[in-house]
């Protein structure tokens, strides 16, 4: 099970794409674990949606998916309630910017006081364990709508909802380190923040307020205190001025 079975928050990265005997899979599983008091990912879930335990888990990592480069599913086997998961899979090249594969990290974790209070820390341990250009965390519900924000006007030719802003697809993009959209908790890695013109004192003011550094010089900047509700007016407010102070995210054109 993953996030789009209850409201969870969900995680995603991304990261250049894997290379041969590369470390970064076990990274994230053991950053993931740090991240959050008690956790242990030495489960995984079977084709029947049962919890399987893995006592080699740190081979189980290790190895790639059988569908394609990346990290099988773990979790910590608990309960529909507190269940945990984690996986990696690559973005294909066609479907990267500028031609470029890339290393997506995707994890759902319970939205419950004991997430909240470690949220913006396992997203940055995350993200910087991957090597992210960028990441965020979001409830899955409000996810929901920001994913629909990303338009390939052919197929779909209905704007976003909420008067959220149309954003590229992610192959049109100039270069990995643009973000394809925000999150109710962003990570921007340095390369990333500087793609997207933060931080500039007089745009981001508000954004500063709930910035801090990473210990790679990145950012993790939160949208609002308390978890992302687009049914909030006041939350919706704050994502669309979020969009506006940053025209460069999601590849629009600066005004």
């Amino acid at each position: 099970m993953t996030a789009t079975r209850r409201n969870d928050l969900g995680l995603i990265v991304y990261a250049p794409a894997l290379v041969r005997d590369d470390d970064r899979p076990l990274a994230i599983v053991r950053a993931m674990e740090r991240g959050c008091p008690g956790l242990r990912l030495e489960w995984t879930i079977s084709d029947e949606g049962q919890p399987v335990p893995l006592p080699e888990r740190d081979a189980w990592v290790a190895q790639e998916r059988p569908d394609s480069p990346g990290f099988p599913l773990v979790c910590n086997g608990g309960e529909e309630s507190d269940l945990v998961t984690l996986y990696g899979l690559e973005l294909p090249a066609d479907f990267g910017p500028r031609g470029q594969p890339l290393f997506e990290v995707h994890a759902a974790l319970p939205l419950n006081d004991a997430s909240l209070a470690v949220a913006a820390e396992v997203l940055a341990d995350v993200a910087e364990s991957a090597r992210a250009f960028w990441g965020q965390m979001t409830p899955f519900r409000a996810g929901v709508d920001i994913a629909r924000q990303t338009k390939n006007w052919a197929a779909s030719p209905q704007p976003p909802p909420r008067g959220l802003p149309a954003l590229m697809l992610p192959k049109d993009l100039g270069s990995p380190e643009i973000p394809h959209r925000l999150g109710w908790l962003n990570y921007w890695s340095d390369a990333a923040a500087r793609a997207i013109g933060f931080p500039d004192p007089t745009r981001h003011a508000e954004l500063l307020s709930r910035a801090r550094r990473t210990a790679t010089g990145g950012w993790v900047v939160g949208l609002t205190d308390a978890p992302l509700d687009l049914d909030n007016p006041v939350h919706l407010k704050t994502l669309l001025h979020a969009y506006e102070h940053l025209p460069e995210l999601g590849g629009r054109p600066r005004r």
